[in-house]
């Protein structure tokens, strides 16, 4: 069997019809990749459609004020991509004259762009043969021949690089390397694959040899530290609110939230109740306190797991810097608590 011809011949009958896979246009495909980097393709679609309508092109991006590109990213996480998106554009803008590099190397030298995205932008919009390597790729690989190389180590990327080098066909590098991510998107998914119908089934090593769900071998496991948030929610006679940036390094930077009080563990009502007293016992007296949600919400991120409590502050007066609820919408905020604004908050 010819694996390379085979799978492309399975993704020019199998391939789902994507906005970025219809151009050459290095923009669209950057945008494309930064958003699908740890994002579905269904999730980061509508994201895509919004971005390309609101920057049509990598000037429109640029001129940019960073929280109006916060706001169309508020729900795709890891807010540094859209950062960083945000700051190359600029530079391309600015000091490249709106011209993408046109290879590979060129593209690793821009802030946000590592090697598959790099790999990426240059096969699909370049038709450069660089081969393109992805979890997605990790795993259609490592199940067809059997490799038990942890793809957590370092060895990894250039033993997988290095087999994607040699399957490559020179004449169609941006086909083939389509075609194994969408392979191993829908056909040979993480879970239970249905090897019954896969074109590959034949020459695959890991069917053969009853390892299909061992493979890829990933030993590294994410330490998860767990945090506890109670988000303050203060509302003045005017009913409106104060909220805040998240200045700090970390998660949400630059994002805006509600004021703050993190915990060492999980609190009772009893005990929040008096933080809140404590912290806040300032210009504008403290008539109420009520819990706002019935059960802690979890928030899972990569490392971290969040415990989200929101309270409810009733104080006298008009509370200084605050805002309406119409003005504070517009805002980017995590969409843990935007998720909530939008829900519970009214």
């Amino acid at each position: 069997m010819n694996f390379s011809k085979t799978l492309i011949k399975w993704y020019l009958q199998n391939k789902r019809d994507l906005p970025w896979r219809n151009t050459t246009d290095p923009y669209q495909i950057w945008l494309s990749e930064i958003m699908l980097q740890q994002t579905r393709v269904a999730q980061g679609l509508p994201y895509f459609l919004s971005f390309t309508s609101s920057f049509p092109t990598v000037f429109d991006l640029a001129k940019a004020d960073e929280e109006q590109v916060l706001k169309l990213w508020q729900g795709l996480g890891y807010y540094s991509r859209a950062r960083n998106l945000h700051g190359t554009a600029k530079h391309i803008a600015s000091e490249l004259n709106g011209i993408f590099p046109d290879n590979y190397n060129d593209l690793l030298k821009l802030k946000g762009v590592g090697e598959y995205t790099a790999a990426a932008i240059a096969s699909f919009s370049h038709n450069e043969v660089v081969p393109v390597v992805d979890g997605n790729v990790f795993r259609v690989l490592s199940r067809y021949f059997d490799i038990e190389t942890d793809i957590a180590s370092s060895r990894a990327k250039k033993e997988f690089t290095a087999l994607a080098k040699e399957l490559i066909p020179k004449d169609n590098p941006a086909i083939f390397n389509q075609a194994i991510m969408e392979f191993g998107a829908l056909q040979c998914v993480p879970k239970n694959p249905n090897c019954e119908i896969c074109v590959l089934n034949s020459g695959c090593l890991a069917l053969k040899y009853n390892k299909v769900n061992e493979l890829p071998v990933k030993l590294k496991k994410t330490k998860v530290r767990n945090r506890y948030f109670n988000y303050i929610i203060f509302s003045d006679e005017n009913q409106d609110l104060i909220i805040r940036k998240r200045i700090e390094k970390g998660i949400w930077h630059n994002l805006y939230e509600f004021p703050l009080i993190e915990t060492e563990s999980e609190v009772d009502f009893k005990t929040i109740s008096k933080l809140i007293l404590e912290e806040y016992s300032g210009k504008n007296m403290i008539l109420s306190i009520k819990p706002l949600n019935k059960s802690k919400i979890l928030h899972k991120l990569s490392h971290q797991h969040l415990f989200v409590d929101f309270y409810k502050v009733e104080v006298q007066g008009v509370l200084e810097g605050a805002i309406s609820y119409e003005s504070m919408i517009s805002y980017p905020f995590p969409i843990v608590i935007y998720n909530f604004i939008e829900k519970d908050l009214l």
